[in-house]
């Protein structure tokens, strides 16, 4: 009996989610019903400006303030470290009730030093963002009969040195019917309608309905200086207010106050709840940006097939060739070796600073397999944009996580070099564990002090700072250390040929073999250069990016690029005696960081021209240059392990005496 009320409890649950599978709803995130009269609260974001990338909170203008008192909302991990500061706004609407002519409140008379702040700040493009229902303030511009849309909408702006705010705001709020789940429909039974009731005893079945749109107007209105005095937030204001956004009226003067005001207009709409985000994810020119990156992609994997039929078969062909000789005829062959027999003998040879590459390949392996996890689960809809923060909340979650595989790499690979001598293990444990930590720690402790230096809200809060600190050190550094412990105790990797005590002469080479690891890079930049670019413009020109389907997509021709590169490299300098191959293999395919970072250099000098300030080009390149090393070590690990699988296979598969 009870297993059959599992069974019973089972399927239901099953239909629910297929039933909501069918609205496409986002993971997390669920539609508010709210009934007409009810109170919808506004929330502010952080001041933001492509000009600068400094945000700043709200309130940092002379900005009308919030009867209760400004009021932090609750914020994750992730909110923080992007510089999010989500509170309370005096702006405060009634489902589905027009109003027109609020008055919000009116400043003190500006001091010389708010007077200062605001030109400045709209010098400086900042951009006010309200939040209404979890959706960002959108605005639209028409230009050269063109619309152009928007997230947020200036602080003021400048005209013949003159200085005007935009004090009233016409909010329209799209709202849509609320459809309520009926369970009986989904379970498909004839009279449960009449069984399951989705209205409650006492109540009834008012309409209500879902915000699916949230636009704003800005407008720069006179208000007479005396009106406002005896007014109260949300009383009428007296005269008619016309907001006519092609005009400026309200210019900003020293020892003068400004009025706030506001209008909304509540508008019934076809969008449904599912789709209330695409105006947002919306990519003007999509088809020419999708045909751009679907013929980069062919090229490269035609490419990248062309190297791997050619290097197989040049390989396939030394193979055989030497195994199809009688003993006597091997006996003659290898005292004639060329190429890579000759280092038979060598290419097994511990690698200089042996530990260091062991951790750097562990971090790389946890870094790949955090980048891989979560945009996995970013394809699937769990870290969408609709829920702010979780992106990297997710990746600093997996990372943690991972630091088991990073100790174990490690580990692993520092006994297969010592031929299985696990001494040492604990210090390679604590270099994968702090190597890459430790240097972003340093990079972001340093942007940090110039971000607090300039009173922004980008800096991390320093009780966040020794939370971040307390997680690296009680979570991900015992992870490494336990991964580490397994690595110690798992068996090593065995050489099929043993090495000399005397290492080979490596005979001089026509050009170094470092100029050609470094453009190596050039073949897998290729593979990215587009998607990096749609990356760039989310991360500094405040756009949305959502296509992690399509990310995953190029990661993983990335990876395989990678792979096959390194391999041509190490087989290339094998064939010319040269068997330091360790420390090559894994800058051949690492090397793609170096282009990447000229390619932020480019995109700072050609794509944020109005980047201004030191601090701001600071930031630009200190956070550049966390990204690359970060890529760094994740396309560098690919290679080399790949390399060396390559080699292990090489010199295993063909007898040598």
């Amino acid at each position: 009996m009870r297993s059959f009320e599992k069974f019973k409890i089972w399927v239901l649950l099953i239909c629910l989610v297929s039933q909501l599978g069918q609205g496409f709803y986002l993971p997390g995130s669920y539609p508010h019903k709210y009934g007409v009269g009810n109170f919808l609260n506004v929330k502010v974001n952080s001041l933001t400006s492509i000009d600068t990338e400094l945000p700043y909170s709200y309130y940092s203008l002379p900005f009308c303030q919030p009867q209760e008192g400004v009021k932090d909302s609750a914020e994750n991990l992730g909110e923080l470290l992007m510089g999010d500061r989500i509170e309370n706004s005096p702006y405060r609407f009634k489902m589905y009730t027009n109003e027109t002519e609020i008055f919000m409140c009116q400043t003190k008379h500006l001091s010389g030093e708010e007077f200062k702040l605001l030109k400045k700040r709209i010098d400086e493009m900042y951009q006010v963002n309200l939040i209404l229902d979890n959706l960002p303030a959108i605005r639209y511009t028409r230009k050269e009969g063109y619309f152009l849309r928007w997230t947020g909408y200036p602080v003021g702006i400048k005209v013949q040195n003159v200085y005007y705010v935009f004090n009233h705001l016409k909010f329209t709020v799209l709202v849509h019917k609320y459809e309520e789940t009926n369970v009986a429909r989904v379970m498909g039974t004839g009279d449960g309608s009449e069984v399951i009731s989705t209205v409650r005893k006492g109540e009834t079945e008012a309409p209500g309905y879902m915000v699916v749109g949230f636009e704003v107007v800005p407008c720069s209105v006179q208000h007479a200086p005396d009106s406002g005095k005896n007014l109260k937030m949300y009383n009428k204001y007296p005269t008619p207010i016309k907001c006519d956004p092609t005009t400026v009226a309200m210019a900003i003067k020293e020892n003068e106050a400004v009025s706030f005001t506001y209008e909304v207009n509540f508008v019934e709409s076809d969008i449904k709840w599912p789709s209330r985000w695409d105006a947002y994810l919306k990519m003007e020119g999509a088809k020419v940006h999708w045909f751009s990156i679907l013929n980069s992609l062919m090229v490269v994997t035609f490419l990248a097939g062309i190297v791997l039929v050619i290097f197989l078969r040049t390989v396939r062909r030394d193979l055989t060739r030497y195994e199809e000789l009688d003993k006597e005829a091997q006996a003659q062959m290898n005292e004639e070796l060329s190429g890579w027999k000759l280092v038979v003998s060598d290419v097994f040879r511990a690698p200089s600073n042996p530990s260091l590459l062991c951790a750097m390949v562990g971090d790389g392996v946890q870094i790949l397999g955090m980048g891989v996890v979560t945009i996995m689960f970013a394809a699937l809809g769990f870290m969408s944009p609709a829920s702010r923060g979780t992106l990297i909340t997710g990746m600093l979650f997996f990372y943690m996580i991972l630091g088991v595989a990073a100790g174990y790499v490690a580990v692993r690979l520092w006994r297969t070099i010592y031929c299985g001598d696990h001494k040492g293990w604990v210090s390679v444990s604590w270099k994968a564990a702090c190597f890459f930590p430790g240097i972003a720690f340093l990079i972001l402790t340093t942007l940090n002090f110039l971000l607090w230096g300039s009173h922004s809200t980008g800096a991390i809060p320093f009780s966040l700072f020794v939370a971040l600190i307390l997680l690296w050190f009680c979570i991900s550094v015992p992870l490494t250390l336990v991964g580490g412990y397994f690595g110690a105790k798992a068996p090593h990797i065995e050489y099929p040929v043993r090495t000399n005590q005397i290492p080979r002469e490596i005979p001089p080479q026509k050009y170094p073999s470092w100029l050609l690891v470094l453009g190596a890079g050039t073949l897998p930049f290729g593979t990215l250069f587009i998607e990096l670019f749609f990356i760039m413009s989310s991360l500094w020109m405040g756009r949305v990016y959502y296509v992690f389907g399509f990310l995953l997509i190029v990661m993983i021709l990335l990876v395989a690029v990678c792979a096959e590169v390194s391999l041509v490299l190490t087989y290339m300098h094998l064939c010319v005696e040269d068997w330091k191959w360790w420390w090559k293999s894994f800058f051949a395919s690492g090397s793609v960081a170096i282009y990447i970072f000229l390619y932020s250099v480019n995109y700072l000098i050609f794509d944020l021209k109005s980047l201004s300030g030191p601090v701001s080009a600071t930031l630009y390149l200190g956070y550049s240059l966390f990204m690359v090393l970060a890529i760094m070590l994740a396309t560098g690990t690919v290679g080399f392990l790949s390399s060396f699988w390559f080699v292990h296979y090489l010199f295993s598969s063909v007898k040598l005496d």
